[in-house]
């Protein structure tokens, strides 16, 4: 296979990686997720967060977006499986429940973690001044 052919199938990838992006975006809970991050990158910057705290905040939108894109992903394969064999929804239910328990595990650490990066900003008399890194 030439370098060319390599790069194309390469760069094609991208595309189609990109494509998922907004069908993700099109779920209720995706786009949840959206206003909690623009929330935060609001409130990081009203209360001028260190590159650190950035870094942790970023870390845990990645997190949650990507797991709840990979929760939606498994939704789809479940409904074309449940469709495809004409199962009822109860064949499928273990799967998206346990999915859907993953992006909120992820999603209750990261708010956590937002308040523990936030309240020392919020309220410094209660924590004895901002976080000393």
């Amino acid at each position: 296979m030439s370098l060319n052919v390599t790069l194309r199938k390469l760069l094609q990838s991208f595309v189609y990686a990109g494509q998922g992006i907004p069908v993700a975006f099109r779920g209720r809970n995706m786009r949840v997720h959206g206003a909690a991050t623009i929330a935060v990158v609001g409130t990081g910057l009203w209360l001028g967060i260190t590159r650190f705290e950035w870094l942790i905040l970023l870390m845990f939108i990645a997190a949650v977006w990507s797991l709840e894109m990979v929760n939606t992903a498994l939704e789809e394969l479940a409904n074309t499986m449940r469709d495809t064999n004409h199962l009822n929804y109860k064949a499928t239910k273990t799967a998206r429940d346990v999915a859907a328990g993953a992006v909120l595990v992820m999603a209750i650490i990261a708010a956590i973690s937002a308040g523990i990066i936030f309240i020392p900003y919020l309220f410094p008399p209660m924590m004895y001044g901002p976080p000393a890194y």
